[in-house]
């Protein structure tokens, strides 16, 4: 397991704690242990709590966003684009992306009619617990990182728990990172 890396921030800024996703304001000052760095997020142990910095916040850590978008070829599809980004989605509680979880359900990319310049993207997706408060978050977040990608003019992100998500749907690289397998 890699070591937590304890950081003091260098400005004030925004947190929701998780799992219940209420905002709160972290102060310029304040030392924080990041606990999980992933998907341009970063999940911090502060004052006992765990709370999810989003990475437009990373240079109060002292950390620099990156774009996967930009690991792809030029001539890569829309669809290639749309699952690169799902799977730089992460829940803050758990080292494993949104895909590899089996959370996303259907992705459904469509010409945008009116431009014909674009496409449209919809998105079903569940939790892996109903009751889940960074349930809107990770849909925020699904949803900011799919209209990242420049042919993307709209994208729909909803939340459905029908069929409800089991541990059977994540893919065997979920299983393995989680010591499941």
């Amino acid at each position: 397991m890699p070591e937590k890396e304890i950081i003091v921030l260098s400005r004030d800024c925004m947190a929701l704690l998780v799992p219940s996703g209420a905002r709160i304001m972290l102060h310029e000052g304040t030392e924080v242990t990041i606990t999980q760095s992933l998907g341009n997020s970063y999940t911090v142990a502060v004052y006992g709590n765990l709370a999810r910095i989003d990475g437009k916040d990373g240079d109060a850590l002292g950390k620099i966003p990156t774009n996967p978008l930009a690991e792809l070829s030029e001539d890569a599809t829309i669809e290639d684009q749309v699952w690169l980004q799902l799977k730089s989605v992460y829940d803050p509680e758990i080292p494993v992306n949104i895909v590899d979880l089996g959370l996303v359900y259907t992705c459904h990319i469509e010409p945008d009619i009116e431009d014909n310049t674009g496409f449209i993207v919809k998105i079903e997706m569940t939790l892996t617990a109903p009751g889940c408060g960074m349930g809107p978050v990770i849909a925020h977040d699904a949803k900011q990182k799919i209209l990242a990608i420049p042919s993307v003019k709209s994208a729909e992100i909803e939340i459905v728990f029908d069929p409800p998500w089991d541990q059977s749907k994540m893919s065997d690289i979920a299983k393995l990172e989680l010591g499941m397998l």
